[in-house]
């Protein structure tokens, strides 16, 4: 199954006999939850998941965003309705930060239909489709998480990564390179990441660019067919993006580091390398 679905494939698809699940995953980084503007108009059918609560343990010295608990996360999936055997279709009104971590949480927990809408509310709207304020009741879905399904990292593992495979770092540029940081207690990125912003993998509408280009672009960065690649950010959300993204080039699924560099930081005395190489 593609990784992504059109506005205008999903609205069809919406319209047969077994239609996908819709989740709304909307969230923005160091702002309130998402509920009350998905409460102003959604996806006809679509429930509402919380990122920090429902995709995500609380912070702590595994990062901002650990891994979410595995009962609580397949109890708020099966809330949403997600069952073993109904397509799942994932959106936000923002960057895609949001239904990417819920992408890649699925998939890691055994669920293989799974999707983002690619350029999220803006492509549906943009597209004159309609939205809704009717909040459906909570799911009853079936689906129990088994993880594993996909490769995760933790620090040692990036650290290894970094020296031997290709790491990437989703994060912006500036941040890579150490000369800002707006939220964790040290800039710079781990020694031989490479830098590759989750937002080059987009276009100015937020969808995605082509495959091929998609491919090309990892390439550049040594991430292509047969290299082993991980990817972290400031705390495994946007990471998650640049995980989706490589999967719509066709690519092999990267490992997540679930940590990224809230964990790196977090007290540890871990090395940090600063400017605009690996180093």
């Amino acid at each position: 199954m593609e990784p992504i679905i059109s506005a205008a494939a999903l609205a069809a698809e919406l319209g047969g006999a077994r239609p996908p699940v819709l989740i709304d995953v909307r969230y923005r980084m160091g702002g309130p939850p998402g509920h009350g503007e998905y409460a102003a108009g959604h996806l006809a059918g679509a429930r509402y998941v919380d990122l920090d609560a429902d995709l995500a343990a609380p912070p702590g010295a595994g990062g901002r965003h650990p891994l979410p608990d595995v009962e609580a996360f397949g109890a708020a999936m099966r809330r949403a309705g997600v069952a073993e055997d109904r397509d799942v279709v994932l959106y936000d009104d923002w960057n895609g930060w949001g239904p990417a971590r819920a992408w890649w949480l699925l998939r890691w927990a055994g669920h293989e239909r799974v999707r983002v809408l690619d350029g999220g509310l803006g492509a549906w709207t943009a597209a004159g489709l309609p939205l809704s304020t009717e909040e459906p009741p909570p799911g009853d879905g079936d689906f129990v998480p088994r993880p594993g399904a996909l490769p995760v990292l933790d620090a040692d593992g990036a650290a290894d990564l970094a020296r031997r495979g290709v790491l990437l770092d989703a994060r912006a540029g500036e941040r890579y390179r150490g000369e800002v940081e707006p939220i964790d207690p040290v800039a710079g990125h781990i020694p031989g990441a490479v830098s590759a912003p989750t937002t080059d993998n987009v276009t100015a509408d937020g969808t995605f660019l082509p495959a091929a280009r998609l491919a090309e672009r990892f390439a550049a960065v040594g991430a292509k067919e047969g290299a082993e690649v991980g990817v972290y950010c400031g705390s495994g959300v946007s990471a998650a993006h640049e995980i989706l993204a490589v999967a719509v080039a066709g690519l092999p699924v990267p490992a997540l580091y679930p940590g990224s560099w809230s964990e790196w930081t977090a007290g540890t005395g871990r090395p940090v390398a600063t400017g605009p190489t690996p180093g």
